[in-house]
């Protein structure tokens, strides 16, 4: 069996965001891929919006290594125009980073240089600035044979110049826990329990990569193209889900990177997932420009719309609470002090009505009992 460079560069895979997976594809593995090169991925693009923009530096991984990803921190990024305005990043966590809302100008040319500490210089090709059309709407059914709620997204461009879309969506969704906790254990003493822990919010962010064009139509037109399956099992659409949609205007490059990039992540979406196929987007080493570079760096408009629904479908969680004495005197019975669940309420003068931690606490589902700003 023989590895030329292309093959062997194949079955590296990027796993920055997820560590862990397995992307063999016969059992011998050639040294190459056990060798930890670490190449530079760029994730994020210019936001035109007048919106803060963000890019994220990782480096690759060897997909045996059992290690979490590596940031690149220390980098110097400046985005340049072709008519001479530089706009600098700064970094406020390790190797995320932002620049604050800016008014550009959408007829002119945009440049990302990465600077790191090592003293490589990294460098895309001038993109054009895209502007994106507006959202017309988000639309929602059920649909009975996947017993799931399906989501679409709608827009078009009466001037014909967009063409190429993608679609990125946070979904947060409102649920409780089992039982309503109105009590706690505080000092050795009952009291009235202050916080709400009874009712949570949590959100997702998509990780698939959702893309649309209309290149092989006369009109430059999305129609209720499907961009998120939200299934009736998930206990998400129980009492109140809501979908922000971010919508962007591509240019043909950048949508075919994106295309290429889908095929190889079979539908995970991510950059950071590991890819069994080399393909780097438009970022090259300026002093080396045969180093592997992973990342397409682009200039658009962004676009959101939110809408929210109450389908009511699902069913509520389910939990048998413990009865248990006030009174401590027996040490054969457990009693409301020595609990180590969560009290519930009272039952009567004489035992309280407690369970646990999962059954009353929202939060050990993963969301926030803090109500997001933007919740109806």
């Amino acid at each position: 069996m023989t590895f030329n460079r292309k093959s062997i560069l194949g079955l590296f895979t990027l796993l920055l965001g997820m560590a862990g997976i397995q992307a063999c594809i016969e059992p011998f593995s050639p040294p190459e891929v056990n060798s930890d090169q670490g190449y530079l991925v760029m994730d994020g693009f210019l936001n035109l919006s007048n919106s803060p923009s963000q890019i994220i530096l990782r480096h690759s991984q060897n997909v045996n290594s059992p290690n979490q990803p590596s940031f690149e921190t220390g980098a110097q990024i400046v985005v340049s125009s072709e008519q001479g305005e530089n706009y600098v990043f700064t970094e406020p966590s390790f190797g995320v980073y932002q620049l604050p809302a800016t008014n550009f100008n959408l007829n002119d040319r945009y440049r990302l240089d990465i600077y790191t500490l090592a003293g490589k210089h990294y460098q895309s090709e001038y993109v054009k600035a895209v502007n994106t059309p507006p959202i017309d709407s988000v639309g929602s059914y059920y649909d009975q044979r996947r017993d799931a709620m399906v989501f679409s997204v709608n827009t078009h461009d009466d001037t014909g110049s967009t063409r190429f879309y993608r679609w990125k969506f946070e979904e947060t969704y409102e649920y409780n826990a089992a039982l309503y906790s109105t009590i706690m254990m505080q000092d050795n003493q009952i009291v009235t329990r202050p916080d709400n822990i009874y009712t949570c919010w949590r959100s997702r962010s998509s990780t698939n990569i959702i893309l649309g064009s209309t290149i092989k139509i006369v009109k430059d037109e999305i129609r209720d193209l499907p961009i998120n399956v939200v299934e009736v099992s998930s206990q998400k659409l129980l009492i109140k889900y809501s979908l922000l949609v971010r919508q962007y205007g591509l240019t043909r490059e950048a949508f075919e990177y994106w295309t290429e990039l889908s095929k190889t992540t079979q539908g995970t979406g991510s950059l950071f997932d590991p890819q069994p196929s080399q393909v780097t987007g438009n970022i090259r080493n300026v002093d080396d420009p045969k180093e592997l570079v992973f990342g397409y760096f682009a200039a658009a408009t962004e676009i959101t719309k939110r809408i929210f629904v109450t389908p009511r479908l699902g069913n509520y969680s389910y939990c048998v609470p413990d009865t248990l004495p006030l009174a401590c005197g027996n040490p054969d019975i457990t009693c409301a002090r020595d609990y180590t669940g969560l009290l519930v309420s009272y039952l009567d003068d004489v035992s309280v009505l407690g369970a646990s931690q999962s059954c009353t606490d929202c939060r050990t589902q993963g969301g926030t009992n803090v109500r997001p700003s933007f919740w109806q």
